[in-house]
């Protein structure tokens, strides 16, 4: 069960130490609370609210890039990872960039450009491990299907971009109907 809302004032019992959360929901919550109200333990997850990207953009940037792969002769993992590493979102941990040290060889980067399990981005830094090992360190990369509305037009945006920087005509790239929904969207051009 998925609920948005606005969280409340907190209770303290100065006693227990103990926090009760007050939660309005948008939604009718009467049903939930009658199903959960005689748990022992629930689980809550309280995050901020991200509009998601909608299917239509998904299934745009999948006919698009596509396309895209045949214009360039490439599969469609490795156009997909060529645009997370352009246009993606990385993985940030504690405030921080998520790296990832592997090592610098022609099969690693081949494994890498076309996984659809993991997005990686190389980066310049490369070093000589203890073992004798060249390292190259990477930035990892979320997946697009974690990408709210925002992250989703920058991702379409670029691959609309290289789509013309590859020379497709506008009439492959998109419909006036498509066109029309991106700007309404995504605002993208």
């Amino acid at each position: 069960m998925k609920f948005t809302g606005k969280l409340k004032e907190p209770i303290i019992d100065y006693l227990t130490g103990r926090l009760t959360l007050l939660f309005e929901t948008r939604e009718d919550f009467r049903q939930a609370y009658e199903e959960l109200k005689d748990k022992e333990i629930l689980s809550l997850e309280i995050k901020p609210y991200r509009k998601k990207r909608s299917l239509d953009a998904n299934s745009y940037y999948w006919v698009l890039l596509t396309k895209l792969c045949k214009v360039l002769q490439i599969a469609s993992p490795e156009a997909h990872n060529m645009m997370l590493c352009k246009y993606g979102q990385p993985v940030i941990i504690d405030g921080q960039l998520a790296r990832m040290p592997l090592p610098d060889t022609e099969d690693a980067d081949q494994k890498i450009r076309n996984s659809m399990e993991y997005h990686l981005k190389p980066t310049s830094d490369v070093k000589t491990g203890k073992d004798g090992i060249t390292y190259r360190t990477y930035l990892m990369l979320r997946g697009s299907s974690e990408y709210n509305t925002e992250e989703m037009a920058t991702l379409i945006g670029g691959l609309i971009t290289d789509c013309k920087d590859a020379g497709m005509p506008e009439s492959e790239i998109m419909t006036p109907d498509e066109k029309r929904i991106l700007k309404e969207r995504y605002g993208i051009e």
